[in-house]
């Protein structure tokens, strides 16, 4: 298995959004999970994608019982 690493430019272009907010979400604990190795924050692209189907599967599930 290979293992994806995103920058945080790259998870912002994905979510349209800025790397600021990116780093903004991971400070406040609601994004992705990353790791920081030396300077940068990388993150797994399949702990990315799992993130995001868990956020599309939450608002779902609320939007069918509203």
């Amino acid at each position: 298995m290979t293992i994806r690493l995103l920058t945080t430019e790259e998870v912002a272009a994905r979510f349209r959004t800025s790397p600021a907010t990116v780093r903004y979400w991971r400070h406040i604990g609601i994004g992705p999970d990353g790791v920081r190795v030396g300077r940068r924050v990388l993150y797994d692209e399949h702990e990315v994608d799992q993130w995001w189907q868990s956020k599309v599967g939450g608002e779902k599930a609320t939007r069918i019982h509203s």
